[in-house]
C-alpha cells in the first residue's frame, strides 16, 4: 500500500501549468511539514515536500491556496527520473495528491471555497471530509 497524509505550510504559491498536447492542468507546491521532534537547540524542524496535483484538483488548488496557508494533502508517493540539462540522470521524490483539505482561512478573510474540494475529495476518495468545526456539538 502506497498511502501518505501530510499536514503543513505551503512554502510558495502554487504554480499550474498544462501539460503540452492534452492540456491537463497540472499544479505543484511545496509542503513544510514540522517534525515530531526538537534539535538540540529545542526548535521543530521541518521537511520539504514536493506536492503535485493533477486535474480539477490541479485547478482548485491553484486558485485558492498561496504561500502560508495550512493544508492536509492525502495521496502516494512516486520516484521519477528526468535527464537534466547537464546530461545526468536525476530522480525526485514527490507526493501525487489524492485530495488538499483547506484547514485555515485566506488572509484576505475570504472563503476559502471548501465545497468546491469537499466534491473533489468525495469523488477521489468515497469519503467526505472532516469538518472544520464551526458547528456546535449536539450533545
Amino acid at each position: 500500500m502506497n498511502k501518505v497524509i501530510l499536514i503543513g505550510r505551503l512554502t510558495r504559491d502554487p504554480e499550474l501549468k498544462f501539460t503540452a498536447g492534452s492540456g491537463i492542468a497540472v499544479a505543484t507546491f511545496t509542503l513544510a511539514v514540522d517534525r515530531n521532534y526538537t534539535n538540540q537547540s529545542g526548535q521543530r524542524e521541518a521537511d520539504f515536500i514536493p506536492i503535485v496535483c493533477w486535474r480539477k484538483l490541479a485547478e482548485t488548488v491553484a486558485n485558492n491556496l498561496s504561500k502560508g496557508r495550512l493544508v492536509a494533502v492525502s495521496g502516494s508517493i512516486q520516484t521519477r527520473k528526468y535527464t537534466a540539462q547537464d546530461g545526468t540522470n536525476r530522480y525526485i521524490t514527490e507526493v501525487i495528491a489524492d485530495s488538499v483539505q483547506f484547514l485555515d482561512r485566506a488572509k484576505d478573510g475570504g472563503s476559502t471555497q471548501r465545497s468546491d474540494i469537499s466534491e473533489q475529495v468525495m469523488e477521489d476518495t468515497g469519503f467526505f471530509p472532516v469538518p472544520d468545526g464551526n458547528d456546535e456539538i449536539p450533545f
